[in-house]
């Protein structure tokens, strides 16, 4: 006959039943595999940005955490993204590449997002790619504000050769390599045997847009390259305008950042070159808020410019995802602009929820980043482009139409409408495009 001690037996029972309450009391998710997945929980998604927020990029891109948030919120409060509520991390990088990496790495390890989206600048994202880790860390960083066109290729190499270094990186620019591209087939169009200059910043994006205008059969008659830091140097511009009344080009292109465009208008101002020549900007180098916050008056130069965009213009109240996003953030931000910087960080926030939600309810990184790639090119987006995404491209709009600029600095399209103009980041040809967007879905919520 086995004897039990009393005592003993009591005590065992009563810690057994403790534990079995603890079970029961401690969510569910908190046993589900998933819960494994960092900045994800059954009620919410974290996500994280790193861009400037101070010095001398910061003017225009500052506002897009703002607008994000605002689109974030609005779907936030109509019940998220399959039941979960969206935060976003802000970190300042001030234009700085390793300030980048360091934010990068504290926002995927101290803060523990699920993934990062809008970081900007191609120097700073390649640096966040490479020494971030984030394809070994299968950390998505989605929908980067650069045009590189090695972003666009999931299987590219960085600068230590690390094969397939970009793929978890989808870019929401089209290439720059294809700007150039259906930028040469302008020229040619609507400046057939004239005198062209051109001025670029002398890194990885002029560097791709030289290859464009060469695989788009475009020689400049002058070059111009130049370094960031030179934009500080007040002998800078002085020296552009120099070169230029030497050349005395009738089409002058501008394709570098809209602070390198300020330095342009303010020398081409001083050295009495006004009207000389027809400037045509590329799609980065036209936001009239960067421009006013250096010199207000130097907006009003860029009146007649050529530009370049694949969004609806901001000031388009016909457009309904321009309608939507300016409701959005006129409650969200009553006393801010509503400009170009404001759309960006709506389509950016805009999309990540349509990614995001086409992932399913079962969210996960890999999944996330399949979805992209599997489903990516149908997903509803403000663009006026179809999205470029599949497994062998991660390149978001694939398109641009064109404009002139106006006295206060807003893009109106050349002909009272968009004419959209599509081409890859190879030999593809330039042609126009025939894409017809769908509708935005009901009140611009995922569904």
């Amino acid at each position: 006959m086995i004897k039990i001690n009393r005592q003993k037996f009591i005590t065992a029972s009563a810690l057994l039943a403790i534990a079995a309450l603890t079970v029961t009391t401690v969510p569910a998710q908190a046993f589900n595999p998933r819960s494994a997945e960092p900045g994800l929980t059954a009620t919410s998604i974290k996500l994280g940005i790193t861009l400037p927020m101070d010095g001398f990029a910061a003017p225009g891109y500052q506002k897009i955490p703002g607008a994000m948030k605002a689109y974030f919120d609005y779907v936030n409060a109509a019940g998220g993204v399959h039941g979960r509520k969206i935060t976003l991390e802000v970190k300042d990088d001030k234009y700085n590449q390793q300030t980048a990496v360091n934010n990068a790495n504290q926002l995927i390890l101290r803060d523990k997002v699920f993934a990062l989206v809008g970081t900007l600048g191609t120097a700073s994202t390649k640096a966040i790619a490479d020494k971030a880790q984030l394809t070994k860390r299968g950390v998505p960083s989605l929908f980067v504000n650069t045009g590189f066109s090695g972003f666009a290729n999931p299987n590219a190499s960085d600068i230590r050769n690390n094969p397939r270094a970009y793929a978890t990186t989808f870019a929401i620019l089209p290439s720059y390599y294809m700007e150039a591209k259906i930028m040469s087939r302008y020229l040619k169009d609507k400046y057939p045997g004239k005198k062209l200059a051109l001025i670029y910043q002398d890194d990885d994006f002029g560097k791709d847009a030289l290859a464009g205008f060469k695989e788009g059969g475009i020689k400049f008659d002058t070059e111009i390259g130049y370094a960031p830091p030179s934009l500080s140097q007040p002998t800078t511009g002085s020296g552009w305008i120099s070169t230029l009344k030497a050349a005395n080009p009738d089409v002058t292109v501008m394709f570098g950042v809209s602070s390198a465009t300020t330095v342009l208008l303010g020398a081409a101002f001083t050295g009495g070159w006004v009207g000389k020549t027809q400037f045509v900007i590329g799609s980065v180098g036209g936001d009239a808020t960067t421009i006013a916050s250096r010199n207000r008056g130097l907006v009003a130069l860029l009146n007649g410019a050529k530009g370049f965009s694949f969004a609806p213009a901001p000031t388009d109240v016909n457009d309904e995802y321009i309608k939507l996003f300016q409701t959005i953030y006129s409650a969200a931000q009553p006393t801010q602009t509503f400009d170009n910087n404001v759309v960006a960080g709506m389509s950016n926030a805009f999309l990540a929820v349509q990614a995001l939600h086409a992932a399913g309810k079962n969210l996960t990184r890999k999944g996330l980043i399949n979805t992209i790639e599997t489903k990516g090119s149908t997903l509803p987006s403000p663009f006026l482009t179809q999205l470029g995404y599949s497994k062998s491209s991660h390149v978001g709009a694939n398109g641009y139409w064109i404009g002139t600029y106006g006295p206060t600095g807003a893009l109106t399209a050349d002909g009272g409408k968009y004419t959209v103009y599509t081409t890859d980041s190879g030999n593809g040809q330039v042609v126009e495009s025939t894409f017809k967007r769908p509708a935005m879905p009901a009140k611009g919520l995922p569904n």
